[in-house]
C-alpha cells in the first residue's frame, strides 16, 4: 500500500459556507486524502483545528455516515444533548439518517488533529443551530432561499 505524504497534499482553509456561517471554520486546515490517493468510494480528510476553530456547524446528513479518530490534542464533541471531551486515540461515530446534530470544536489553547472518514452526501444535510441547509447540491436558507 502507498504511504501517503501529507506535506506533498494541498492543505487548505476554504469552505462553502456561505458569510456569515464560514467564520466559525477559519481555523480548520484539511487535506483530501482520497482524492490524493485514488480513492472514490469513500473520502477521508486530514484535519488540523486551531484553538477555537469548529470541525463544522452542527449537522446532521439523510445519506452519510461520518467517524472520526483524534489524533492528538483535545476536542469537545457537541451533539443534540451532550458536550465529550474527546482525547487523542477516541473515536465517534455519526449513522446517517439519524438526527444528532453534532460537530468537534477545539476549545483548547493548542491545535487538535483528526481524521474523518465519510463519503460526498447526495442527500440533505440539516444545520440545526443556523439558517442553513444542504439541498439539491448545494446551500440554502431553511426556507429553501439562497444566499
Amino acid at each position: 500500500m502507498p504511504r501517503i505524504d501529507l506535506e506533498h497534499i494541498a492543505q487548505t482553509n476554504s469552505t462553502g459556507y456561505p458569510a456569515p456561517h464560514d467564520a466559525a471554520v477559519a481555523g480548520r486546515w484539511v487535506r483530501r486524502l482520497g482524492p490524493a490517493s485514488g480513492m472514490a468510494d469513500f473520502g477521508v480528510s486530514h484535519v488540523v483545528l486551531k484553538p477555537g476553530a469548529a470541525s463544522s456547524h452542527r449537522h446532521w446528513h439523510e445519506d452519510e455516515d461520518e467517524f472520526i479518530v483524534l489524533l492528538t490534542g483535545e476536542a469537545v464533541l457537541v451533539e443534540n444533548d451532550a458536550r465529550t471531551v474527546l482525547y487523542a486515540g477516541d473515536m465517534a461515530a455519526f449513522p446517517k439518517g439519524e438526527p444528532n446534530g453534532h460537530h468537534i470544536v477545539n476549545e483548547s489553547g493548542g491545535d487538535c488533529v483528526l481524521l474523518a472518514f465519510g463519503r460526498p452526501p447526495s442527500g440533505d444535510c440539516h444545520y440545526p443551530d443556523i439558517d442553513l441547509s444542504w439541498t439539491g447540491g448545494g446551500y440554502r436558507r431553511k426556507d429553501g432561499s439562497g444566499f
